[in-house]
């Protein structure tokens, strides 16, 4: 009994999620408003539950922010030749988070900054072969110097992960 307890303790600890404040005193400090700003390039891709990496893209971001609200405009370019777009809307609240909304994400996109991390928590609606499922997104970012900023985000429905999107911004 006492070793099957020891098992459940390490595996739920092992379930825990890390938060951003982990990462306060790190460098270089992202000012989401004056990274996100200008014209980005990102390269990503998504993996499958397997690793295996299922989708390619390139997207062109260009951001503008007028006080404490941004405008994402995001195109993506596909592997397989097709296209999309994305417009976040972004608001920093006094607390110095930002929520986010998007016509494609459900409620509000929920972003925590300290250091040089950011971290986003959404739920995507997702369309895959005709039908549209709600997958959640937990979306971490880290600002690497003034123009690199990679970003890990984790898919998962019911909390089963589905994959991972890798991504690399490049500010212009």
């Amino acid at each position: 009994m006492k070793i099957m307890l020891a098992a459940l303790t390490l595996g739920l600890a092992g379930c825990t999620t890390t938060g951003v404040e982990q990462y306060r005193a790190e460098q270089p400090t992202l000012d989401l408003k004056t990274y996100l700003n200008g014209t980005l390039d990102a390269w990503g891709m998504f993996q499958g539950r397997s690793g295996e990496v299922e989708r390619r893209f390139h997207v062109v971001i260009d951001a503008k922010w007028n006080g404490d609200t941004g405008v994402l405009d995001e195109n993506f370019k596909w592997s397989d030749g097709t296209t999309s777009r994305r417009v976040w809307k972004l608001n920093r609240q006094p607390d110095g988070t930002f929520l986010g909304t998007a016509d494609d994400v459900v409620g509000e996109a929920v972003g925590e900054v300290a250091g040089n991390a950011l971290r986003w928590r959404y739920v995507l609606a997702l369309p895959v072969e005709g039908k549209t499922y709600k997958v959640d997104f937990d979306d971490w970012m880290f600002l690497m110097d003034g123009k690199v900023m990679l970003s890990r985000s984790y898919m998962s429905k019911w909390g089963i992960k589905l994959g991972e999107v890798t991504l690399t911004f490049v500010k212009r």
